[in-house]
């Protein structure tokens, strides 16, 4: 379990709430069940970082176990973060925020793979990017381009996206003021609600 690092930038939280609690439970009771997916960590030895398995990952740190099933898979950083992503987004409860970072990896990720050093390779477009992401989570090209917009929210205005607090709609909108706006409105929003 040491040996096991988080995936930087991992767009998906990991919580230590009920959830959580309910996991390390049925660790203790029964083991991991479903292993983890990892791959090498570059200029390491013996080192691995997690693609599948964040939240059983810190739930066996938090029930003491030393070792934990691991399939491992020798793959880039780019192919790791679209598996990554692919591997999150069944989940029954996912954030926006959680959808917005999930989705602006993918596409960076996508974006990466078709570079070579030679002039052969064809670079995935954004727009083709884009368009593949929707067509995998059954929603449009335009809807993915939305979610991205709301990585360019500061914190407080995504947590209160997350709370539902303001609707994604809106909340695409309000990414496009810039940051000194956006913290004025937070603490616009904090005056009513006093």
């Amino acid at each position: 379990v040491s040996k096991i690092h988080p995936f930087e930038g991992n767009p998906y939280k990991v919580l230590d709430n009920e959830e959580m609690n309910v996991l390390i439970e049925s660790i203790q009771q029964q083991g991991i069940i479903s292993p983890v997916v990892v791959r090498p960590l570059e200029n390491t030895k013996d080192e691995y970082e997690v693609i599948s398995g964040h939240r059983r990952l810190r739930a066996s740190q938090k029930a003491g176990l030393e070792t934990v099933p691991a399939f491992i898979y020798a793959i880039n950083r780019d192919e790791a973060a679209i598996m990554l992503v692919d591997s999150n987004l069944h989940r029954e409860h996912i954030l926006p925020s959680e959808k917005a970072f999930a989705y602006k990896l993918k596409l960076e990720a996508m974006k990466h793979q078709g570079k070579r050093s030679d002039l052969t390779s064809v670079q995935v477009a954004p727009k083709l990017a884009t368009e593949q992401i929707g067509e995998t989570e059954n929603i449009s090209k335009d809807t993915v381009k939305r979610y991205i917009r709301l990585t360019y929210l500061i914190p407080e205005l995504l947590e209160l996206v997350d709370e539902r607090r303001i609707a994604f709609t809106p909340a695409v909108e309000l990414s496009y003021l810039n940051e000194v706006e956006q913290a004025d409105l937070v603490e616009e929003i904090s005056v009513c609600d006093a």
